[in-house]
């Protein structure tokens, strides 16, 4: 049949089984939008407050859920406002379809209005990207584009389509997804036996896990893995819940605000087994000193992060679930109990810990984990409040905590929380914010309150940039510059006057009701949680210390700092 290119876009969504669409109409993509209003019973669109709202909640539906999340944006500052999102869905590995339009071809590249070569501007920050001129390659690039997104290491795509393109017609025939199947191609019997050899020689070995096995869904195969190499269990931000948060073997973080346990257990260990992890520099601290005394065996989808940050005694490249899968049955179950008992030890004698005396992040978070009995799908902005959110939350199961590992990007929870809770209607989506962060996207409230989402917004509120505030405070010699907030805005009546319920907490009685309030609600609610501007995440590393050099409050109060 003929079809405009418009009309393609459509199909190809429905191709995809999409059911969920985040966007923002404006000229350049009114033909997209008038078909998409014709299939509203197929594919919801959710009208964001801003295009970086959408890119964010397209993430967060896509990390939440499994599928890819797609966004839509008009051109030149439509499609500009989406980046931001694209480089965090690109530094995460999150699937993601961003589709923009254009103005028309006879207009590109002559700086007509609201044009941009957005496909040149994301060009480093997406996976893959095209800008479809001719409306006969428009249904196979968008196939191609979905496959990409999806295919081993998950990443961003944008599909750029000129407006002259979209109403344009061509034949178009119906066809099937592709099924996606496990990235298998590099991983070798050779290699799987040299890891196994490598593991049944070790005798202090650690487990580090990171977001590659919450992506590939790993989470049984990982805890027989960690059970046959008795083993302690660490992991990254991005790791959260793909090894069982509850369970004995657990350490906890590792990295700048990781765990004492974990930093000093992975500094003395002799075979360090990384599975889905890039190390990132807030793991590493100092790379010459990281796990000095170990071999590093190293399980990763993308052969491009063997030896990029650390260098790997041997690898193992492959889907994680799949690697985990062979690797398993060739293993005899390990003992190392003098071990397991030493790293016990280190993590019974330095618990996470912090203030008691009045409201605290920490307590905010612990309290959530109560109500919610750890079943909440978390949501973060970034700072301090994301590290505690990390710390006091215990994630049993993947896919229960989203933030921004990669880019750090403050303003991402709120948007990322809409995405997850529309993909997850019977689950309690949390986003925890500080203050600084919600300040940037907080318009999206409005966004919540139009459709109706029982989402929580809990904003940590300490009246400074509290993450800065802390650098400053250990570094630059308590220097507060540009980081105080000592302005007069109300966040309960801002909540308020878009629609939400607003509530504030000022002591740890408070926020247990209303929090308690909240969960009865199933409305939007924001509470207002007024902390200390002083307090800080505990334990530290300072940049480009050893991990093995972590520090808390404790330590610097018997050195005198």
């Amino acid at each position: 049949m003929e079809l405009t290119g418009a009309q393609i876009v459509i199909e190809c969504l429905k191709e995809q089984k999409v059911d969920t669409v985040f966007g923002y109409p404006g000229g350049a993509i009114l033909n997209v939008y008038d078909e998409l209003y014709k299939h509203s019973d197929e594919i919801h669109h959710v009208l964001t407050s801003h295009e970086q709202g959408a890119s964010h909640a397209a993430d967060g539906y896509a990390r939440s859920t499994g599928k890819v999340g797609v966004c839509l944006a008009t051109s030149g500052p439509g499609a500009t406002n989406l980046v931001t999102g694209i480089a965090t869905a690109q530094m995460d590995s999150v699937p993601m379809v961003a589709i923009t339009c254009n103005v028309t071809v006879p207009l590109l590249g002559k700086d007509s209005f609201q044009e941009v070569d957005i496909a040149g501007i994301t060009m480093p920050i997406t996976k893959h990207n095209f800008i479809v001129k001719d409306v006969t390659k428009l249904a196979d690039t968008m196939r191609r584009a979905f496959m990409i997104a999806k295919t081993g290491r998950p990443g961003p795509v944008l599909v750029d389509i000129p407006k002259d393109v979209t109403g344009a017609k061509c034949e178009y025939t119906f066809k099937e997804a592709e099924p996606v199947g496990r990235v298998t191609k590099d991983l070798t019997e050779e290699a799987l036996e040299r890891a196994v050899a490598l593991i049944e020689a070790a005798k202090k070995p650690y487990i580090f896990v990171g977001g590659g096995a919450v992506i590939s869904d790993a989470a049984e195969e990982l805890a027989d893995f960690v059970s046959l190499v008795d083993a302690p269990a660490c992991d990254t931000l991005m790791g959260k819940g793909a090894f069982d948060g509850t369970k004995p073997a657990y350490t906890g973080m590792l990295g700048m605000h990781g765990t004492k346990a974990s930093n000093l257990g992975v500094s003395e260990c002799d075979l360090l087994i990384a599975v889905g992890s890039r190390f990132s520099d807030r793991v590493l601290g100092n790379p010459k000193t990281f796990a000095s005394n170990a071999k590093l065996l190293q399980f990763d989808v993308d052969p491009a992060e063997i030896n990029k940050n650390v260098i790997a005694t041997a690898e193992v490249i492959g889907d994680i679930k799949e690697i985990l899968k062979r690797i398993n049955p060739m293993l005899k179950k390990q003992d190392h109990s003098d071990w397991m008992a030493h790293v016990m030890d280190l993590k019974e004698k330095y618990p996470a810990s912090y203030c008691t005396d009045g409201l605290s992040g920490p307590f905010v978070v612990e309290e959530i984990y109560r109500q919610t009995k750890g079943d909440a799908i978390m949501v973060t902005e970034v700072g301090q409040h994301q590290m505690w959110t990390a710390q006091y939350y215990k994630y049993a199961k993947p896919h229960r905590l989203l933030t921004s590992g990669g880019l750090g990007t403050m303003g991402y929870g709120l948007g990322a929380a809409i995405g997850a809770q529309i993909g997850n209607p019977d689950k309690q989506v949390v986003n925890v914010a500080g203050d600084g962060c919600f300040r940037m996207n907080m318009n999206e409230v409005a966004t919540a309150v139009r459709e109706n989402l029982p989402l929580i917004e809990v904003i940590i509120n300490n009246h400074v940039l509290g993450m800065v505030r802390q650098w400053q405070t250990l570094f630059y010699d308590k220097r507060y510059s540009s980081t105080v907030l000592n302005d007069g805005v109300d966040y309960v009546k801002m909540a308020e006057a878009m629609g939400a319920t607003g509530f504030r907490a000022t002591s740890k009685e408070e926020f247990t009701e209303v929090f308690a309030k909240a969960l009865d609600m199933k409305t939007p609610v924001v509470i207002d949680c007024v902390i200390n501007c002083d307090d800080k995440v505990w334990p530290m590393v300072a940049p480009g210390a050893p991990i093995s050099d972590c520090f808390d409050d404790k330590d610097i109060e018997k050195k005198g700092m």
